[in-house]
């Protein structure tokens, strides 16, 4: 039987990784490896050297689950290390509350739990949906189903080494709703952050939510904002390729 483990960012508990759970039931055998707490914006963060608790127990109707008290990379670490009983066909990160489009990628523990499913060697989708208000797991329904239908493609035709999916998915009321899936490269994010001051030498980072450029044709910022799922292949090998012949021009001799 096809084994499947989910993860996420938002914490074992979120709605989101119990629709997902629940659905990938329709593939085989599912297990949950996930943050005992809320992760989210924790990037690629490892731990070394550390202390990891976790604990199991059961998400949704009795889906098998550790609820490790690390960042989602951990999560999929220790699990692949030593604390699953047997090595997952697929792992399948999400439904992470909001969108990961753009640089989000490099701050989203939804896809770098997915980048550490790739470097284990296992074929890995993260999965997000554009609505950072969903609180109930009814309000992923559309996303799960989507979920359901990439995961069948990548375990029938699998991916690349290094290499996963980053889904993705609107904010409609239904799936009927849904325009169609676009394969898309990375938009670019634009932030509006600003820094808050708070007394006693405490400051907090808020602002309004990240926008982007909505007209820049084929980016996943493009795709959602029409109701398009949008799917980017995303690689761990981060080298900027087209920038080596201008470096090699630099002629960076030691004399």
């Amino acid at each position: 039987m096809t084994s499947i483990l989910v993860t996420n960012d938002d914490g074992y508990d979120a709605p989101g990784i119990v629709a997902l759970a629940e659905a990938m039931r329709a593939l085989g055998e599912v297990r949950v490896s996930a943050p005992a707490t809320n992760q989210s914006g924790s990037g690629h963060a490892i731990t070394l050297f550390k202390d990891i608790p976790y604990r199991r127990c059961e998400v949704g109707s009795g889906i098998p689950a550790l609820a490790v008290s690390g960042s989602p990379a951990d999560c999929i670490a220790v699990a692949m290390l030593g604390l699953l009983d047997h090595k997952p066909d697929i792992v399948v990160s999400g439904i992470n509350r909001g969108a990961n489009m753009g640089q989000d990628l490099t701050y989203s523990g939804t896809v770098t739990a997915a980048l550490e499913a790739a470097i284990h060697g296992l074929p890995a989708l993260a999965i997000s949906l554009a609505a950072p208000r969903a609180d109930r797991v009814e309000d992923y329904q559309a996303a799960a189903e989507i979920a359901i239908r990439i995961a069948r493609k990548v375990l029938e035709e699998g991916l690349p080494p290094l290499t996963i999916l980053s889904v993705n998915v609107p904010d409609v009321a239904h799936f009927q709703d849904l325009r169609g899936i676009r394969l898309t490269r990375q938009g670019v994010r634009i932030y509006r952050d600003i820094l808050n001051h708070i007394d006693g030498g405490v400051v907090r980072v808020e602002g309004q939510p990240p926008v982007g450029n909505f007209d820049e044709i084929g980016t996943d910022i493009w795709a959602v904002h029409r109701d398009f799922v949008s799917v980017t292949p995303v690689h761990l090998d981060m080298t900027a390729h087209q920038f080596m012949a201008t470096l090699e021009a630099w002629d960076l001799r030691l004399s």
